[in-house]
């Protein structure tokens, strides 16, 4: 009884501070701040990368009916990275497939359902593994829309964790941005935070094109902070634009992934030595956003190219000839310095896998060749 007439007088109080005219809200809205209620819009939440994965997937599913994921483990075991945690049991067997452990043959399956008509997102269990389906990647996938003179899309996604792990040795950690990136008819994305891997997967499950996502394992597990916007279903982010992650006027750092983060790292140490780093999230390999990139070279007068793969004919490698032929070249006050893996297959101990992968340090130290400082 004392519960109900307390809740008869809440509905009374209510009722007397109801809105009646111009103004008349103002008195609930005092007491709602006084009890410390909120009254703006959420803020932004902190969301694992693995997390926002889930939700593309979960959302994209949900959207479209044509949407279907398969892969090794992706159903019953929740995915080898939990990327699909709980998709099994919400969208059940036809939507949700695992699949034998033979990549030729369930992308072969995921290229001809989209030439059908589908929205197949494929799952490599790492990119390492994609080059036993490398055929319908780039024969099958890349190459048809061209071949049939546009009447045949392939509206496909592949992706999985690519480049470096911890420990997993030579053929579980190689790059395969540069590899993918050099194939007309594949457009590839890269992508660092929770917004990234969120915004870029539902462009990609929702783009006409071929559309190869490269993930990073050690990433899956990092928190970042999602604003509302990301947070919506319908938050989508362009493929082919990066973001410039941190303003700076001495030098441009240019990074995709992991280093994204390694760069920024460095950016602090640096402006505590008073050098201020320009720093650009690529987010897409191809199209490569080098508007974005040529901008900001123009107004630092430096370059410093940061990528996990190997040096030679790498990601870094392309933006330095794009400078050099574009405008932007004349801008530059000195040679564009590239931080890249070192040019061997990853070794498995600890101490030469860290000296074989760009560290914060190795950014630092380009950053001071590329100022002569």
């Amino acid at each position: 009884m004392a519960a109900a007439a307390a809740a008869l007088r809440h509905l009374a109080l209510g009722a007397r501070l109801a809105p009646h005219g111009r103004g008349a809200g103002a008195p609930l809205q005092r007491l709602q701040q006084r009890r410390g209620l909120r009254l703006s819009a959420p803020a932004a939440i902190q969301v694992t990368v693995r997390d926002a994965l889930n939700q593309a997937l979960d959302e994209e599913l949900e959207r479209d009916e044509r949407v279907f994921l398969l892969g090794e483990e992706v159903a019953q075991y929740d995915g080898a990275y939990k990327i699909s945690r709980g998709l099994w049991k919400k969208y059940g067997d036809k939507r949700v497939i695992d699949t034998p452990i033979s990549e030729m043959g369930f992308a072969g399956i995921a290229v001809g359902a989209a030439m059908a008509g589908l929205r197949p997102v494929c799952e490599f269990m790492t990119f390492n593994f994609s080059m036993q389906a490398i055929d319908q990647v780039i024969n099958s996938a890349a190459k048809t829309c061209y071949m049939s003179a546009g009447s045949i899309a392939v509206p496909i996604v592949f992706r999985g964790p690519n480049g470096a792990s911890a420990g997993v040795a030579a053929q579980h950690s190689q790059c395969f941005a540069a590899w993918y990136g050099h194939c007309p008819g594949l457009k590839v994305v890269s992508p660092w935070s929770s917004e990234d891997a969120k915004g870029l997967l539902k462009a990609a499950i929702r783009d006409d094109n071929p559309v190869v996502m490269l993930e990073s394992e050690l990433l899956y597990g990092v928190p970042f902070e999602m604003s509302e916007q990301a947070q919506s279903k319908e938050f989508v982010i362009p493929i082919g634009k990066a973001k410039i992650e941190r303003q700076g006027t001495h030098v441009t750092l240019v990074a995709h992934s992991r280093p994204v983060g390694h760069c920024l790292e460095a950016a602090t140490v640096l402006s505590k030595e008073g050098v201020e780093c320009e720093v650009i999230n690529l987010r897409t390999i191809r199209p490569m956003d080098m508007e974005t990139v040529e901008a900001s070279v123009a107004k630092t007068n430096h370059l410093v190219t940061v990528e996990g793969g190997w040096p030679q004919f790498g990601v870094g490698a392309e933006i330095c000839a794009r400078i050099m032929e574009g405008p932007a070249f004349n801008y530059l006050d000195a040679p564009a310095v590239r931080v890249t893996g070192a040019d061997v297959p990853m070794p498995y101990a600890k101490i030469l896998e860290d000296n074989s992968i760009p560290q914060v340090k190795d950014i630092v130290f380009a950053v001071k060749k590329a100022l002569n400082i």
